[in-house]
């Protein structure tokens, strides 16, 4: 396999770069780097979870720097952490249902403590309390097998013993990481299928009418009626719309939405006419910070030529005699910020 160090250094370029687009593209690509990151790490004999996770989130930051308006980034990298942590409560929980075995040993001493999974303190204790638990819903729906991971008992002393140990602590590493790895593949196959998972969510509340600028083409080889307007046109036209539905590129912690310029002028004109203003979202998109919080970038500027031919106002660019700044500033931002109070409903991939 490539160096992976190196593919972090490619990936994190290329977000500084902008070279990739879409926060779909960006979460998958994220996700399947983090997997191959996971899977070269060489874990110590104890607390592989706090090490992997420790490892995992200096590789994050990384990563949410060089393009923090790309919220999708964090988000998958918080869900990586999450699943870290699951796996190190379930692989503690297993361990917890066969050591109550062995605590009921009237002499301690005979029980090997390094023959047992070696796992984070925090995640035994968690396990202890799942343990305790009255039969809930919530333990119902864990469905941890209790004797996956049973401890193993001591073998008959000498170099065997050592021997014993040393896979005994090697098992428990490659079975936290493959099990980290086949949930990080669920969560690859979740975002790759966002989008028919949400259309199956969608479609008991479109209506065959429906409105777009960019998909008017795709609806009509569908089938679809479509209507094509302005963007200054959508005031006018709202009273005739039954719904308006649009995509997002992140959902912050309070229900506001992070969409395409523009939106938040239509969300207005729905609100204003009573019309349903329904965002589509896959789960990477769901961002846990608030739009006032300061390491929260909420925009960034794009180039201007997609608003205007250079050539016809080359002379409004120059610089006026003495001014020392154009006469003319063109401002073309990716992003409008649409409060939760405007958003009627989410639909989201689950």
């Amino acid at each position: 396999m490539p160096d992976v160090h190196s593919l972090v250094n490619e990936f994190v370029i290329k977000l500084k770069k902008r070279k990739i687009e879409g926060s779909k593209a960006t979460a998958k690509l994220t996700v399947e780097l983090l997997r191959s990151f996971i899977s070269q790490q060489r874990l110590p004999h104890s607390n592989q979870a706090a090490a992997l996770i420790d490892a995992v989130k200096a590789v994050g930051e990384k990563l949410i720097a060089a393009n923090p308006v790309e919220l999708a980034v964090g988000n998958v990298v918080r869900r990586v952490l999450h699943i870290i942590r699951e796996e190190d409560l379930s692989l503690a929980t297993a361990a917890v249902g066969g050591l109550s075995l062995a605590a009921e040993s009237d002499d301690e001493d005979d029980i090997d403590r390094d023959d047992h999974p070696v796992l984070s303190a925090t995640a035994v204790a968690a396990a202890a309390r799942n343990a305790l638990r009255p039969p809930s819903l919530q333990t119902l729906l864990e469905d941890i097998p209790h004797s996956a991971a049973a401890p193993h008992t001591s073998s008959s002393g000498g170099d065997s013993e050592g021997k014993s140990k040393s896979a005994d602590k090697n098992s428990v590493t490659r079975k936290l990481k493959h099990n980290v790895i086949e949930a990080v593949n669920e969560l690859i196959q979740e975002i790759s299928t966002c989008h028919e998972q949400i259309a199956e969510q969608a479609v008991e509340h479109i209506h065959q009418k429906y409105q777009g600028h960019a998909l008017a083409k795709e609806l009509a080889a569908r089938g679809l009626q479509t209507t094509v307007i302005t963007d200054s046109a959508v005031f006018a036209m709202i009273s005739r719309v039954n719904m308006v539905i649009v995509g997002a590129h992140a959902v912050m912690a309070n229900g506001g939405v992070i969409a395409p310029v523009g939106l938040n002028m239509v969300a207005l004109a729905a609100q204003r006419h009573a019309v349903p203003f329904v965002v589509l979202a896959g789960v990477h998109k769901l961002c846990p910070l608030y739009p006032h919080n300061p390491e929260v970038l909420l925009n960034e500027l794009k180039s201007p030529s997609e608003l205007l031919d250079f050539g016809e106002f080359s002379d409004c660019l120059d610089f006026g005699s003495g001014t020392g700044s154009p006469l003319l500033h063109v401002v073309n931002p990716v992003f409008d910020y649409v409060p939760p109070n405007l958003v009627s409903l989410f639909i989201t991939d689950t």
